[in-house]
């Protein structure tokens, strides 16, 4: 099958771009490098995938390129890019509705004028389209309480238009908290674990006590892989079933590193979520879909993650510390 993925270089995409190809499909990766955190960043994320055959790359913008060729061919499209970030959105509203919902538009339009119409259009969305207490099923209020979560509203409300005028085949997913190996830099466990390591303060915003339904990223691809097989029009939390406060979190990784925190606090930031816990029963329900993976052993990948990371940054920092460690003979 013939995939396109936008957002390839970021965190899940890349996971999701790595398991398709697993799964023998061929893939079209797109990305625009938007400068939300360093490129090389995402070029590591793609390094991987780069040298398999059955992958490509397209760097185009989907605001203002032509997508035809990147599109052509595709029987699914799985629409990951966006800005991501609740803090950011507040002082850079131009950037989020042009990458979520400018966007998102161009490509639904690209894609229903297509001579062969895509199969399926999957549409990463997001927790905060619920607001501050994002605890339940589909059907809670969608009340989101920063321009991020407005942005990818809008864009929800797009691809139901699009389905509604055009017949597209459209499927929203509503990710919640996804973390584990290459996670975004300023996502909150990213945060945690690489104070952990380089001995720095860690700011924790709020009282600590708010809670976050996680989602591990191997579990969240195989939902979004799912999806193709999903009912047109249809709408899915994808959570973790595993809920916990920031305050527990720290200790988790306490005791998983033998490291101690150092927490700087700061007033909780304007659009954070207090509560949020996805209802999977849906997706359960139409798809046969459940989280795999506990938060202990997530967290366990994401830090061996980590510390390899932070050897090979050492190393490629201080070539000559490492190749006189390798060539040092073994004491007796």
């Amino acid at each position: 099958m013939n995939c396109v993925v936008t957002g390839a270089g970021g965190f899940i995409g890349s996971h999701l771009c790595e398991r398709l190809l697993d799964l023998g499909h061929q893939v079209t990766g797109i990305d625009a490098f938007i400068p939300y955190y360093p490129k090389p960043v995402k070029e590591a994320n793609l390094s991987v995938l780069r040298r398999q055959h059955a992958f490509q790359f397209a760097g185009v913008d989907l605001r203002r390129d032509d997508l035809s060729d990147s599109l052509a061919g595709a029987e699914v499209i799985f629409h990951l890019a966006a800005m991501p970030g609740l803090a950011e959105s507040w002082v850079d509203f131009d950037g989020y509705s042009s990458c979520n919902i400018h966007a998102t538009q161009r490509l639904l339009e690209s894609a229903r004028r297509m001579s062969n119409r895509p199969r399926k259009i999957i549409y990463a969305s997001t927790s905060s389209v619920y607001g501050r207490f994002a605890s339940g099923d589909e059907t809670l209020p969608t009340r989101p309480i920063s321009p991020y979560g407005v942005t990818k509203l809008a864009a929800e409300h797009l691809c139901r238009a699009y389905g509604e005028a055009y017949g597209l085949n459209v499927v929203a997913l509503r990710f919640f908290s996804v973390y584990g190996p290459r996670q975004r830099p300023d996502m909150a466990y990213h945060r945690f674990m690489k104070a952990l390591l380089c001995d720095e303060p860690v700011t924790l915003y709020g009282d600590g006590h708010q809670v976050r339904g996680n989602t591990y990223v191997g579990d969240c691809v195989e939902a979004t892989i799912k999806a193709i097989e999903a009912i047109p029009g249809e709408i899915y939390n994808i959570g973790g079933g595993e809920a916990v406060n920031m305050l527990d979190v720290l200790a988790k990784l306490e005791a998983l590193t033998g490291r101690r925190f150092v927490r700087k606090m700061e007033p909780a930031r304007a659009g954070d979520q207090r509560h949020t816990f996805a209802d999977t029963t849906k997706l359960r329900r139409h798809l046969g879909w459940e989280a795999r993976t506990s938060l202990d052993e997530g967290l366990t990948r994401q830090w061996q993650w980590h510390q390899a990371e932070h050897a090979r940054t050492a190393a490629a920092s201080h070539p000559q510390d490492a190749h006189a460690s390798s060539s040092r003979p073994a004491s007796s």
